[in-house]
């Protein structure tokens, strides 16, 4: 059992500015507490009889534990592939590392109780999608450690889902996302779907940093809970492979980089963002795009990664200090602050409200990264409501 008394589960709004130290204990309770519970039942192969599905959500039975596995991982392996350490910060990581490989292992041995459904439906597709980013995110702790069989289940599962013909929408990117860490992991996969997700999106490239989600432009943050993430991170791996998509790096990072920006002017000085479109209920998952770019050091420069640092971590404080976020049982509940089961769409489910955790991927910076360790500044909407004179914002122009 993970042991709570290491990061005491305490959430509260702060009052002034705090140090990066604090802001980093904070953010890792915060994975601590909603992580816990999806880990250490599936790490033992009892998550199928654990995880709660509330009137209402029977009808995702078969996806719902894959959707909360694959979703936690993704959140919590760039925390992971920091290693363990001596500190306590570094000692849970290092329990955690430990059950999310027993987790892995769970989740894609055909003989565990816990073996999850990767073909069948349509929905499989999109979290071993986010399994494949986790993979590729901490091979070291979560992929090397395996033994060879373990690996082929691994690999199985992931290429069951090429069974299943993904929607004309983001939902391309899912596929590429399996592929690319097939294909860093085990040297072989199919390349059309990487080159038909990269083809497609550059042709669904809006302007100004932003994608439409197939033809259509969506008011909402998908282009942070999966468009920006998973393109930066398909064609990295083809940039590693020294693939010729890996050519697209940096026209996909400038954009990357601008939106970058938006979502940091998107955070109130009080910690609140437009809660907009589909999938709200992914609370500050919504601001994976902003925490990624961050970890990968490519924010814009006139972005301070300690005014990111400090607007994510109103987010999250503002997030968690709401009742009803959990049940009695520690899980996880539809809402974006607090208990609120009416903003829940047909496909959402207890199991994928976990994608919150991508809102964590700049934990993935160490403890002594300028990240962290800057004094707080204020961010933009901070800046600008206090009164302070800044800069006009313009929009990113590609140069053709």
């Amino acid at each position: 059992m993970l042991r709570a008394v290491i990061f005491p589960l305490l959430f509260v709004l702060p009052l002034a500015a705090q140090s990066g130290r604090d802001d980093r204990d904070f953010s890792v309770k915060t994975l601590d507490r909603i992580a816990r519970p999806v880990i250490e039942n599936l790490a033992k192969g009892e998550l199928k009889k654990q995880l709660p599905l509330p009137a209402g959500q029977q009808d995702r039975a078969r996806w719902a534990h894959l959707e909360a596995f694959g979703r936690t991982l993704a959140g919590i392996s760039p925390w992971l592939a920091l290693g363990p350490d001596g500190t306590p910060e570094g000692k849970l990581r290092a329990r955690y590392i430990e059950l999310s490989r027993q987790a892995l292992v769970m989740a894609t041995d055909p003989a565990s109780p816990d073996r999850m459904n990767f073909s069948d439906g349509a929905q499989p597709l999109v979290d071993a999608a986010f399994l494949a980013q986790a993979l590729l995110q901490a091979p070291r702790q979560l992929w090397e450690p395996l033994d060879d069989k373990q690996k082929a289940a691994v690999v199985a599962a992931l290429k069951e889902t090429r069974a299943i013909k993904p929607y004309e929408s983001n939902w391309l990117l899912f596929s590429a996302l399996v592929e690319a860490a097939l294909w860093q992991l085990t040297g072989e996969c199919e390349m059309p779907p990487i080159e038909r997700a990269l083809a497609k999106h550059n042709e669904w490239y809006l302007g100004d940093g932003t994608y439409g989600d197939g033809p259509e432009y969506h008011w909402d943050y998908y282009n942070s809970y999966v468009i920006q993430p998973a393109l930066l991170t398909v064609v990295k791996v083809a940039r590693d492979k020294k693939h010729p998509l890996g050519g697209q790096w940096p026209e996909i990072l400038a954009r990357a980089k601008r939106y970058a920006a938006v979502q940091e002017r998107l955070i109130s000085p009080e910690g609140t963002y437009p809660v907009i479109g589909r999938s709200s209920v992914y609370r500050f998952g919504a601001f994976q795009h902003l925490s990624m770019v961050a970890r990968l050091g490519e924010l814009p420069a006139e972005t301070p990664p300690a005014a990111v640092r400090g607007a994510l971590t109103a987010v999250i404080r503002r997030t968690m200090a709401a009742p009803g976020n959990f049940d009695d049982q520690g899980w996880l509940q539809v809402g974006v602050a607090g208990h609120q089961p009416s903003i829940r769409e047909g496909y959402i489910c207890t199991g994928s409200l976990y994608l919150c955790l991508a809102g964590l991927q700049h934990l993935g910076l160490p403890a002594d990264d300028p990240f962290w360790t800057a004094p707080a500044v204020a961010w933009t909407q901070k800046r600008i409501w206090s009164g302070e004179d800044l800069p006009a914002d313009h929009a990113y122009q590609e140069k053709h």
